[in-house]
Parts: C-alpha cells; structure tokens; sequence
C-alpha cells in the first residue's frame, strides 16, 4: 500500500485532468508552496485547451493521460496535484498505465472533478490519495497546512461538532468517496475502491434535489448502502429546487437510501464546494465518531 511522505524540499507535479486553468491562479498557487520550501514542477499539458471552439476541456484526453504518465514516470516528483475540476476526468480511466502508476506510487491531490482518478488509483494500485483544494486555489485555502500535513504522513481528525447526526455511532474503516455526481458512477466497474466496512464519505453543489435523488436510488440499487460502515456528508452547496418542489429534502433522500440500516450518519462535515474543504485521505483506515470527530 502507498502512503504519504511529502517533506519541505520535495518536488510538486501539477497536471490538469479536467477543465482548462487560468494561469494567474496557478503562479499564485505555486508561489504560495515554494514559500514553504517546496519544488514545484507545472507540465506544459497544464496550460492546454481542447482544439474544440470553445470547449472547457484541458486538451484532449490522451494529453492528458500522457501529462498524468510524464509526472509518474518522474522520480523527483512526489505528489501529483490537479491543477483544477471541472469536466471529463473520467475518460482518462481506460488509457491509465496502470503498470506505470503502480511501478511508481505517488498520491494524487484533488477534489470534484478529480474524485475518479482518487478512487480509481486506490482500487487498481493501492495508492492513497487525498480529496482537497485543486492547485489553483491552493492560494486562497484555509486548509492547505492540514492538506501539507496530511500528504507529510501526519494523522488527522475533522472536526464534527457543528455537523448534523442522522444517526450516532462509531464505526472503523477505509475511507472513501468525494463528490457525488462523479462518485456515483463508479460503483459495479473495476474502478471502485472495495466498499466493504468503509466509510464513504460524500459531497457535491450546484445541482438540482431530484437529480441528488436519483443518484443515491442508483447506490442505493447497486448495494452500495448494504456495504458501507459509515456515512460522512459534507456540504452540499448551492441546492437547486427549480422546478414544482421536490418534495424531499436531502436528509429525506439520504434516510430512503440507507433503508433502515443502523450505521453511523452525519450531515454538514466541513469538507465540500463552499469555503471549508478539511483533507479526507482515500485509502486510509479512519475512525469515525458522530459526536467528536473523523480521525485518520
């Protein structure tokens, strides 16, 4: 198994696997860690834009798995960070060389749009990555020292005294997850960590409560509720009800998904879009309080 080593002096590589970055943010970003002691290496492939008129894309996807290959395949670089989310991460899963990637375990730094490639690297190789700020707002994020600690091999505990229960408890396992909308596809491939005991942690924004619905009815017909130790929601920011109201609320929505299973439950964890995003490290064994806190 792959674990964190990250220390003051080592070599950063940042890579864009989904929508295209802006520059500016990226040179904040990089200055910001440099200033703490730490290389940073920014593909080229970072910058790229689909040929596409007008598409958000950050290149095409095979340059994208090639900038993702070149940053495995580099000794020096230690840890992998998206430069940004947005869109299509996803079709870089069935051209990963997963011989390369497992050669050379490295963990990936991401949230959103980034949460296949966290979860799929856990799965086929091992490794353990984190779901935290993308690169480029690494500039103005409240949590990067616990980001850089936790990368350093540091344990971590996120705090659940303003979360919401759903239901108390305690439960140990691997956590894993991160936002919804991407998360949801994986179960039933070979891309999906083992859900066995885990903790699954959850969040997501900007979008529709019928269309959140529909994706927990899908895990929940999947068998991913039947395997799951624990249920960590963070925020879910910017809840669209545009239409006639739906009728349930999320809590409602989460409630039918579990179909009475007694596990532990929360809502409103300082992890998501908004302004909190605390480090959630997939692949690690945590150990989940409803009263206290999430600790790995």
């Amino acid at each position: 198994m792959s674990s964190f080593n990250l220390q003051v002096g080592d070599t950063i590589g940042v890579m864009a696997p989904s929508s295209f970055v802006e520059k500016e943010d990226v040179e904040a970003s990089k200055s910001v860690l440099e200033e703490r002691g730490y290389k940073v290496f920014v593909h080229e492939q970072t910058f790229g834009r689909h040929p596409s008129p007008k598409g958000q894309s950050a290149g095409t996807t095979a340059d994208k798995v090639a900038a993702l290959h070149d940053l495995y395949a580099t000794p020096d670089i230690k840890v992998i960070w998206a430069a940004g989310g947005g869109n299509r991460s996803l079709y870089m899963l069935d051209d990963l060389d997963l011989d390369l990637i497992t050669k050379n375990k490295k963990p990936i730094v991401g949230f959103s749009d980034t949460t296949p490639l966290l979860n799929a690297l856990y799965a086929h190789a091992g490794i353990h990555c984190v779901h935290g700020q993308v690169f480029k707002n690494l500039h103005r994020s409240d949590d990067l020292d616990t980001t850089l600690s936790v990368l350093g091999g540091n344990s971590a505990s996120m705090p659940l005294n303003d979360a919401d229960i759903i239901r108390s408890g305690k439960a140990e396992g691997v956590l894993v997850g991160g936002c919804l909308s991407l998360f949801h596809y994986l179960p039933g491939t070979n891309d999906c960590p083992p859900l066995h005991n885990a903790i699954l942690f959850l969040e997501d924004t900007g979008d529709e409560l019928s269309r959140f619905d529909r994706m927990f009815a899908h895990m929940k017909r999947m068998g991913v509720f039947e395997q799951i130790g624990g249920l960590v929601l963070g925020e879910f920011h910017d809840i669209q009800d545009s239409a006639r109201p739906f009728g349930f609320t999320l809590k409602d929505i989460v409630i039918e998904a579990l179909d009475g299973r007694d596990i532990p439950v929360v809502m409103n964890a300082p992890f998501g879009h908004g302004a909190r995003l605390f480090p959630l490290a997939i692949g690690k064994t945590a150990t989940l309080d409803t009263d206290s806190s999430l600790d790995f």
